[in-house]
């Protein structure tokens, strides 16, 4: 995963990685914009007025498609738009649309056409609102599946391989290398940031995050040790009642894990990087791996001879 620094505040983080993206003016009534060459021209005086412009149903889904394809959103089957301004002579006209898979976006008939992620856009104004609660953060997406947020995350969630049940997701910015950071929060289980590079999607767990003196907003604790205990299935530590996790480090691709038991007791753990358990250790035996454990307390190890 590419280098990102975590910054002391959420808001801050977004307000400064999605700095890019301006706001959409508020009113739609601006005037002299250029003509989109796939627009209806304004009507000529003396001319006959133009069909009236449909603002939502078919007819407005393929204006709008025909704008996403042109700003290169190829990915975006709209299902759903809304036209939410337009200037007078019609040169300028902005759509809100729904994709059949992914975020919504805000469209603009502009020269070049404009596209505006939903996501990154509700990220956005979070940010701004934290930062200011009155803060003007300008056209807001509002069709009712471009709000769900965590739907969309959990498209790329699906697309970078985690396999849990998405309940919570937001944009977290951008790092050094321009890519876009997501935290993606799992009913139940521990939670991961994911990044989208040039090659695909790369995932970190949140308790990985958690060993780099962050946090991830969506996942707790004992969603952490519900994840441990059931990659323990199989082992020696598999009775392990797992009421406290943490992770250790990684040594030729392995990840070492600490797990406290709630019966008394605990282990280090080393897993293959599909998670299957290679060694087990309780920690009366782990004191020299990594440091031992810290959530279990033992007897200090005899001094060497």
């Amino acid at each position: 995963m590419s280098k990102f620094s975590p910054l002391a505040a959420f808001g801050a983080a977004l307000a400064v990685a999605l700095s890019t993206l301006t706001a959409l003016p508020a009113s739609a009534q601006d005037t002299g914009m250029p003509q989109d060459p796939g627009a209806t021209p304004a009507p000529a005086e003396g001319a006959a007025r133009a069909a009236p412009l449909a603002t939502s149903g078919p007819a407005a889904a393929m204006a709008a498609q025909r704008i996403a394809n042109a700003a290169g959103v190829t990915s975006c089957q709209v299902v759903e738009a809304n036209v939410i301004g337009q200037t007078t002579d019609r040169q300028r006209v902005t759509y809100e649309a729904a994709c059949a898979r992914g975020p919504g976006y805000i469209l603009v008939n502009s020269i070049p056409p404009e596209a505006r992620d939903c996501v990154l856009l509700a990220g956005q104004a979070e940010a701004d609102r934290a930062a200011n609660p009155d803060a003007d953060v300008g056209v807001q997406c509002v069709i009712a599946q471009n709000k769900d947020v965590a739907r969309a995350v959990a498209g790329y969630a699906t697309e970078a391989g985690i396999a849990c049940t998405v309940d919570e997701g937001a944009p977290l910015g951008r790092t050094a290398e321009n890519t876009l950071i997501y935290e993606v929060g799992c009913a139940g289980l521990d939670g991961y940031r994911i990044e989208k590079t040039a090659t695909g999607w790369t995932t970190t767990e949140c308790a990985i995050i958690a060993s780099q003196n962050s946090t991830c907003r969506f996942s707790t604790p004992e969603e952490a040790a519900a994840t441990l205990k059931i990659r323990l299935a199989g082992s020696q530590a598999a009775e392990c009642d797992v009421t406290g996790s943490r992770y250790m480090g990684s040594a030729g691709g392995n990840r070492v894990y600490e797990a406290k038991c709630g019966a008394g007791g605990g282990y280090v753990v080393v897993f293959s990087p599909r998670f299957e358990p290679l060694n087990v250790y309780p920690c009366e035996q782990a004191q020299r791996i990594g440091g031992g454990c810290r959530l279990t307390t033992v007897a200090a190890a005899p001094a060497a001879q």
